[in-house]
């Protein structure tokens, strides 16, 4: 990976952390999805005006990708609501680069070295690891957690997607800008729905620091594409998920949730992890 792609992508995971902080900060999550998918509408639509269309071939890709991804902020925020997010973020996290590695190496035709794959299995055994530390999930954690893999596999799924349609399209950044500009009123739609009367008002007490959050998930995104039109996907995955190290930090901070020596050493590992696959 070139040294400006990994840069970038690190940054995107410290403002991946940020926005998963705020979307839990928001005491109802349906609001702080809707609120997060209606921001991606003006942004990614005055975006698209000045960028050039995506190819044909990437269009499926887009048009599955906006669904999965739709599907996985729902699942997030439905998550964050039955657990902690000290150990909803990195079980979510976690599960994503293995399961993108297995697919990208044995389907893709992706090639990686000894050391990139010891440390990709390092990240993910780093972060699936800081779910238990601390001792066993507190009861009635467990739907939490469920969720908490769901939407593991479904980050896992539209990072996939993204990888093959962003190739196709022949400009990272229109695609991603269409991909946000597709999901956002699938977003705010299903969350009308489920959430029913009264929703228009409680957007409007949450909508200075939900709208924050969407912008951030933009930006997030937005880098994370054009990392993958650049880098194999397995290692931009891996990489992508060092904002586990971001929302140890925040979750102690904000969320007064204990940050200790177990979870340092996890946090370690994941550092190390990273070197490998830069070093591999």
């Amino acid at each position: 990976m070139e040294p400006t792609v990994v840069g970038a992508v690190l940054v995107a995971a410290a403002l991946h952390a940020v926005w998963n902080a705020i979307a839990k900060a928001i005491k109802d999550q349906r609001i702080a999805s809707a609120l997060i998918g209606s921001s991606y509408v003006p942004i990614a639509g005055v975006a698209v005006c000045f960028l050039p269309l995506p190819d044909r071939a990437s269009w499926p890709y887009l048009a599955a990708s906006a669904i999965v991804q739709s599907g996985y902020l729902l699942l997030l925020v439905n998550a964050y609501r039955h657990g902690e997010f000290s150990r909803v973020y990195p079980l979510a996290r976690g599960t994503a680069p293995l399961v993108v590695t297995v697919v990208a190496v044995a389907f893709l035709d992706e090639r990686l070295t000894s050391g990139q794959l010891a440390g990709i299995v390092a990240v993910s055994l780093a972060l699936t690891s800081l779910v238990f530390v601390g001792g066993r999930p507190p009861a009635g954690s467990g739907r939490g957690l469920a969720l908490a893999v769901a939407t593991g596999l479904a980050i896992s799924t539209y990072t996939l997607i993204d990888g093959i349609g962003v190739r196709q399209s022949g400009h990272a950044v229109s695609y991603a800008m269409w991909l946000f500009l597709l999901q956002g009123p699938v977003i705010l739609l299903a969350c009308k729905v489920m959430y029913g009367r009264g929703f228009w008002s409680a957007l409007a007490g949450s909508w200075p620091l939900g709208l924050l959050g969407g912008v951030l998930s933009l930006v997030t995104y937005a880098i994370v594409v054009w990392a993958q039109s650049r880098s194999p996907l397995a290692l931009v995955s891996a990489l992508r998920e060092t904002s586990v190290v971001f929302a140890g930090v925040i979750g102690a901070v904000v969320f007064a949730e204990r940050f200790s020596a177990a979870r340092t050493a996890m946090t370690v590992l994941a550092v190390l992890g990273v070197v490998l696959m830069k070093a591999g």
